[in-house]
Order: structure tokens, then C-alpha cells, then sequence
């Protein structure tokens, strides 16, 4: 009696050769792809006031950002461009479909530049197809390895790099070549470099596909009226091979002639003619390689394009809709709202805390005295000089600061002082709102001011 077989559940993913084409956008991903990788790779590199311009320095808690110094009480300028970039993503998914994805996305762009790799040491597509069922030889065994060379040097590279933005980049050089670094250092360098190698090596378009979440939510943000690549239907339908000298029209025959050079072209491997599906990450490249058709063709361009269902369907399409008020509205308001922050931003905080142990105590004299702890963060990159003062009712002076009240704050130093409020008694009288301040000794505009409270008798 014969078993049954078992059928698989899952099938191994077939590997995509995408042929390489030429036309705008095509140039336009190449300068994106050069663009971006340029400035990942060269801005580690740059300097500002004698120190790396982009740096995050984790363990001294402070992220230099050009001229501005942050600290980990300037996290909400992170949260507040966390929003501002979701923000951006929705208003741009919502006018144009996946243009982060096909142009921006760092794995769309890393991936560009292993497949120019590919082409270069293994040839075009065919050639790359061939090269893959031949036997190994020494010349297949050449090409691979060449490829892998370039790849693992490449992906080491971007690994030291992405490090370089944690730790001094000139160092880090400095501790390769001298073979002492760190061990989470060297762990992190070879883990970002694995994934480079990995995800834009071999699982490319699985990342796309299976990892990434924005390709499963993105139909939450189109609509009938976003830019979408789409197929004419009703000008490519039916679709059939022929010559050129073919009257297409006495045919029968749509504008399409079926060559599956759009499919050929497509990095993820759909068919752009089945409709939108969410494998299409907006590269535009079958936009170009139907465009090239075309062209020999001598039809129209256009059959497949940057269009909205709308239009596609010959209805009125509606570009400036009220989401994309919505979306423009608040993405301005917050831009403006993190642009006046951080213009206004005083590199100084100032936290005072009363001791609750105590209402208030009395001294000789008829004075009234109250203790609090200050803390003044330093925000700036240097050690500075503060005047500490107090105001808010009359006669109120500070002791235990020291001569003048100047205190001395190193360069994203944080100094805790207590300190003693002290009032006569005549102007000292229940619940009174009082004022810290503290300001640079070498800049006035330097300032910030805290509201507490002094406590004294009951009138």
C-alpha cells in the first residue's frame, strides 16, 4: 500500500536577478544611493570647534549635534523628532505612495549598492543566471569571490562606521590599527557589518517582504487619490507579442507586448500589470523599463506610470484632500514648534527641592530661615561660573553658597548644593512664593529662574 505524500508548507524563496535599466529614474536612484551613502560614510569624518561634529557619546550621556550639545534632559526634542519623522512618512505615503521605500529606505539603498557590486565581478542578469547553474570552475570560483571580497570588505567598513558615530571615528582607526579595542566595540562593529552583509546581500527583497512592517500598514495611508505606479489596464489589454510593423489596432492587441522586461527589472520579482500589491516598494524601475518599450515601439510612454486610481479609472483625482491639510498642518506646527525650542534653549537647568523635614527654622536676631538643595546643570561644553540669587520678598538673602553666590559648574557637570533662605521676620509671614535664578557670570542672557516656596509664621 502506497504512503501518501506530504505536502510542504513552505517553499524556498527564488532568487531575484534584477536586470539592470537605464532612464530618469534609474539616475534618480543612483543620486539618491550615492547621496546617502556619501554623507553616512564622510560625516563621521567632519569636525567642529576641534572635536567630531556628529558624535553620540553614550557614556559621557551627551550627543553632539554640529554646534548644539544635547543631554538626557533634552529628550524631548528626540521624542518631538520621532513624531516629526512618522508625521513625514504618513504625508509623503499619503501624496505618493512608497517614496521612502524605492529611493531612501537605508536597506533599498544598501541593497543598490551590493547588486552594482554583483554586476560588476558576475556580469548582466543572463550572465548572472548562467554563472550560478555552471559547474564551479575557476572562473566561477574567481567571480564569486571577488563578489564576496568586495562585499565583506564593504559591509567591515560600514560596521566601523556606524561605531565611528559612537566613538571618536579617528580613534577607533587608531585602536584597529593597534589591535586594542573595546569588546563591545569590536562586537558591534562586526554585528552592524553582519547585518549589511546579510540583509543587503542575500535576503534583500525578503526584508521587504517579510521583516518590514511598513509594507503591511501601509494601505492604512492610501487612498484612491495617492500616486501610485500602476499598469493601464485599458490601454496595454489584451496584451500580445508583435513586430513593430504590426498595426496593433487591426491586431486587436493592447499597447502592452508582454516582453516581461517590467517584471525583469523589479527587485522584489512581482508583476506590476496584477495591480498594486504591497510587495511594490516604488523603485519605479518597471516605469523605465516600459518607458524604454515604448519608445521602440514607437507607442505613447505611459503604460505603466506615477498615476492615482482615480485617474486611472478616468474619475477626477483629488491631490490636495483633507488628510494632507491635516498632515501639513501639524507637521508645520511641530517643525516650528522644535525650531523655537531649541533657537530659544538656555544650556543651563535648575532644580530646587525644600527640605520637608522642616517648616522653617528661627535664628537670634528675629530671622527666619529655610533650607533647600539647588541643582544646576551645566549644558554647555565648558565649565562656567553661575551667580545663584534669590528674590521675592524683601530683605531675602542666600547663605551657604559662597563668595558672591558664585559657583563654579564643570562642562555637563551637574552640582547639588544646600542652601539656607533667610528672611527677618517682619517681612517673613505664611506661604510665599520665592525665586531661584541662576546666571553666567560671562553671559547675562544666560539665565533661568525657579519659583519655590519660603515658609515662615503664621501672622
Amino acid at each position: 500500500m502506497n504512503k501518501p505524500q506530504s505536502a510542504s508548507m513552505y517553499e524556498s524563496a527564488k532568487k531575484i536577478y534584477p536586470r539592470e535599466i537605464g532612464g530618469r529614474f534609474a539616475n534618480l536612484s543612483k543620486i539618491a544611493t550615492v547621496t546617502l551613502l556619501g554623507l553616512f560614510y564622510a560625516v563621521p569624518w567632519l569636525n567642529w570647534d576641534e572635536r567630531q561634529a556628529i558624535l553620540f557619546d553614550l557614556p559621557a550621556r551627551k550627543f553632539h549635534l554640529v554646534g548644539l550639545t544635547l543631554w538626557p534632559q533634552d529628550f524631548p526634542y528626540l521624542a518631538l523628532l520621532l513624531i516629526i519623522a512618522a508625521l513625514s512618512l504618513f504625508f509623503f505615503t499619503a501624496l505618493a505612495g512608497r517614496l521612502w521605500c524605492g529611493f531612501a529606505c537605508p536597506q533599498t539603498v544598501w541593497t543598490e549598492i551590493f547588486i552594482w557590486m554583483e554586476q560588476w565581478t558576475e556580469g548582466t542578469r543572463s550572465q548572472r543566471m548562467k554563472l550560478d547553474k555552471a559547474p564551479w570552475s575557476w572562473n566561477k570560483l574567481r567571480r564569486k569571490g571577488s563578489k564576496q571580497f568586495l562585499w565583506i570588505t564593504f559591509s567591515m567598513w560600514t560596521g566601523f562606521t556606524f561605531v565611528g558615530y559612537f566613538t571618536p571615528v579617528r580613534e577607533l582607526g587608531a585602536e584597529i590599527i593597534a589591535w586594542s579595542v573595546s569588546g563591545w566595540t569590536l562586537f558591534w562593529g562586526l554585528f552592524y557589518g553582519f547585518a549589511t552583509y546579510g540583509n543587503a546581500g542575500y535576503m534583500r527583497e525578503q526584508v521587504c517582504k517579510y521583516m518590514c512592517p511598513y509594507a503591511r500598514f501601509q494601505s492604512a495611508m492610501f487612498d484612491k487619490d495617492t500616486l501610485i505606479i500602476s499598469y493601464d489596464e485599458n490601454r496595454g489589454e489584451p496584451r500580445g507579442g508583435r513586430k513593430r510593423s504590426v498595426d496593433r489596432n487591426e491586431a486587436g492587441l493592447g499597447d502592452c507586448i508582454d516582453c516581461q522586461l517590467c517584471v525583469q527589472v523589479c527587485p522584489t520579482g512581482i508583476d506590476i500589470r496584477e495591480g498594486l500589491q504591497y510587495e511594490c516598494i516604488a523603485c519605479a524601475a518597471c516605469i523605465d523599463a516600459c518607458d524604454s518599450i515604448m519608445d521602440k515601439m514607437d507607442y505613447p510612454r505611459g503604460l505603466v506610470r506615477y498615476t492615482t486610481e482615480h485617474a486611472v479609472h478616468s474619475e477626477t483625482t483629488h491631490v490636495l484632500r483633507p488628510r494632507m491639510f491635516v498632515y501639513a498642518t501639524l507637521l508645520l506646527v511641530l517643525i516650528a514648534g522644535l525650531v523655537t525650542s531649541m533657537a530659544t534653549r538656555t544650556p543651563i537647568i535648575l532644580d530646587v527641592i525644600r527640605d520637608r523635614n522642616s517648616l522653617y527654622r528661627e535664628l537670634p536676631g528675629d530671622v527666619i530661615e529655610n533650607i533647600y538643595t539647588i541643582k544646576v546643570i551645566n549644558q554647555s561644553d565648558r565649565a562656567r561660573n553661575f551667580i545663584v540669587g534669590v528674590s521675592g520678598v524683601d530683605g531675602i538673602s542666600l547663605d551657604g553658597v559662597g563668595d558672591g553666590n558664585i559657583v563654579n559648574v564643570d562642562g555637563g557637570g551637574v552640582l547639588s548644593l544646600p542652601v539656607r533662605a533667610r528672611v527677618h521676620r517682619d517681612n517673613a509671614y505664611g506661604i510665599m512664593v520665592i525665586q531661584f535664578s541662576v546666571t553666567a557670570t560671562d553671559d547675562e542672557s544666560v539665565s533661568i529662574q525657579e519659583d519655590s516656596r519660603f515658609l515662615g509664621p503664621t501672622p
